[in-house]
């Protein structure tokens, strides 16, 4: 596999955390913009 010394290891695990992070921040814009459409279709409509 890759370089396995500490350094690396924790590059890799900063990484994965920014990962998860974004991961939540794009499913909680997801979530307010679904909700953000359809209370703005309910005021159209």
């Amino acid at each position: 596999m890759g370089d396995k010394s500490p350094k690396a290891k924790d590059k890799a695990k900063k990484q994965d955390t920014q990962n998860k992070n974004q991961k939540q921040a794009d499913a909680k814009a997801k979530a307010n913009a679904g909700s953000q459409n359809a209370a703005a279709g309910k005021k159209k409509g």
